[in-house]
């Protein structure tokens, strides 16, 4: 009787098929920096696709199609930041995706403040929460998009979202993510990896 529910509640699960696309989502909404050296002036580039690819040595990956302004500075000075971003940055967040740092300074027009990074000549975004420091190790062609497969070299996180244990809240934080055209803010924390299969105390 009770697999036969289970049965009936699956038929009930309705399913369309869609063309092949990128509907992987939430992704990361970041801002990633780059330049600040005398051949390329500092800008900022939003990227939704970016991504972890390996814990040791720390790397991530992020993809910019060639025609991008950034696509030529970091091709050329090999690092960038990735600066992840919260529900405050959402305006800047948007424009720096929609406008060509060819054209204007983006750190001037969004006010955002670009600090000195601890590793690369790159500036982070000082109102971000986390910044990712990153030395680009190869540069995979695709299609419609380039990858850069890059290692990460240092990190700096905001103090105000670190708890008494040292732990970083992302559950305080208001992380910006980005699906289907649209943006969202990370909410309540749900789950600690491995909660499913530790024994009650």
């Amino acid at each position: 009787m009770i697999e036969s529910k289970k049965m009936a509640n699956k038929k009930m699960i309705d399913k369309q098929s869609w063309k092949p696309g990128n509907v992987l989502a939430p992704v990361p909404a970041v801002l990633v920096s780059c330049g600040g050296n005398k051949k390329w002036k500092q800008n900022l580039i939003t990227i939704a696709w970016a991504g972890s690819i390996c814990s040791n040595p720390p790397m991530l990956s992020i993809s910019i199609r060639p025609e991008r302004h950034s696509y030529d500075i970091i091709s050329s000075t090999r690092e960038f930041v990735v600066n992840v971003t919260t529900e405050k940055q959402l305006k800047a967040v948007d424009w720096c995706g929609m406008v060509s740092g060819r054209d204007v300074n983006k750190f001037k027009r969004t006010k955002l403040t670009p600090a000195k990074a601890l590793k690369v000549d790159c500036p982070i975004v000082l109102e971000c929460p986390v910044n990712i420091e990153c030395r680009v190790r190869k540069i995979i062609k695709l299609g419609t998009h380039n990858m850069f497969l890059a290692e990460v070299i240092a990190v700096q996180v905001s103090s105000n979202l670190i708890d008494i244990r040292d732990k970083f809240r992302l559950d305080k934080s208001n992380l910006l993510a980005f699906g289907l055209g649209e943006y969202f803010k990370m909410g309540p924390r749900i789950g600690k990896f491995g909660f499913s299969v530790r024994k009650r105390k």
